[in-house]
C-alpha cells in the first residue's frame, strides 16, 4: 500500500461497497414471485446496469437518472425471466427496491467510527432520491450525500470524482475514494485521489465468490469498514 497523508474527505462508493445490492434484490424478487430463480434475476439486473450507463455516456440517451435506467433495465429482465404478469404499481415497487439495499453488516458502525475524524459522503451512480432513502432505511450516518446526478456524469467519468474535492474546496489529494471495485479506484487515482479497497467477496452471491486480492496502487486495503476506520486511526 502506498504511504500519504491523512486524508480529510471520504467518498464512497455505494452499490456493492456500502449494500447487498444482491442479497437485497434477490430477497425482493423472491417475496414477490416464489418460483422465479431470484439470485439469477437479481445478477441480470445488475448485468444492465454498464450498458445502461453506457447510453448516456455515448450520448445515445440524454441525462437520465438511476431510477429510470433501472427501470429500462427491469423491463428488460422480466421478458427474459418471461414474468408477464406484473403490473404497473408491481413494476413500480420493485424497481423502488433499490432504494430498500441492506447495508454489509460492518457499515453503520465502522460509519459511525470513521465520522469521527473524517467528512464521510456518497459518492455514487445512484440518484439523490435513491441514496437518501436508502440511507434513512438504513441509518447510514452519512454528513452529505453525493450522487453524479450533481455532475450530470457517471463515474468513471473525471467530473465525479474531481467534482466532490471542489464540492469541499479540497485538492484530490486530500480526498480518499472508498469502493469495492477497482476500476472505481483506479479512476479516483488517475485523478489525483487517494484510494481504499474494501473486500466483498459475496457481492454477486455466495455462488459467485469475487477476488478481492489487494492492489498495491491503493493507499489501503481493508477487510471492511471497521477495518478501514482501525487503519485510519479512528
Amino acid at each position: 500500500m502506498i504511504a500519504s497523508a491523512a486524508p480529510q474527505l471520504l467518498v464512497f462508493d455505494v452499490f456493492g461497497t456500502v449494500v447487498d445490492w444482491h442479497g437485497s434484490i434477490a430477497r425482493e424478487v423472491r417475496a414477490l414471485r416464489a418460483e422465479v430463480d431470484a439470485e439469477a434475476f437479481a445478477l441480470a439486473w445488475r448485468a444492465g446496469y454498464q450498458p445502461a450507463m453506457q447510453r448516456v455516456r455515448s450520448g445515445e440517451l440524454g441525462w437520465t437518472l438511476i431510477d429510470d435506467l433501472h427501470r429500462l433495465i427491469l423491463d428488460q429482465v422480466l421478458q427474459q425471466f418471461r414474468v408477464t404478469d406484473f403490473g404497473e404499481a408491481e413494476k413500480r415497487h420493485l424497481n423502488k427496491a433499490w432504494h430498500r439495499l441492506d447495508p454489509w453488516p460492518d457499515v453503520v458502525a465502522g460509519l459511525t467510527r470513521l465520522k469521527t475524524r473524517h467528512t464521510i459522503c456518497t459518492l455514487s451512480n445512484g440518484n439523490i432520491a435513491l441514496l437518501t432513502n436508502m440511507a434513512k432505511r438504513a441509518g447510514l450516518p452519512w454528513d452529505c450525500i453525493l450522487s453524479a446526478e450533481v455532475f450530470r456524469a457517471y463515474k468513471p467519468d473525471p467530473a465525479v470524482y474531481l467534482g466532490a474535492a471542489k464540492v469541499f474546496d479540497l485538492p484530490p489529494e486530500a480526498v480518499m475514494m472508498v469502493a469495492a471495485h477497482q476500476n472505481d479506484l483506479a479512476a479516483a487515482r488517475s485523478c489525483g485521489l487517494q484510494t481504499a479497497y474494501i473486500e466483498r467477496p459475496a457481492e454477486f452471491g455466495i455462488k459467485q465468490r469475487k477476488d478481492v486480492s489487494p492492489d498495491p496502487a491503493n493507499t489501503r486495503h481493508a477487510r471492511d469498514f471497521v477495518d478501514l476506520a482501525a487503519q485510519l486511526g479512528c
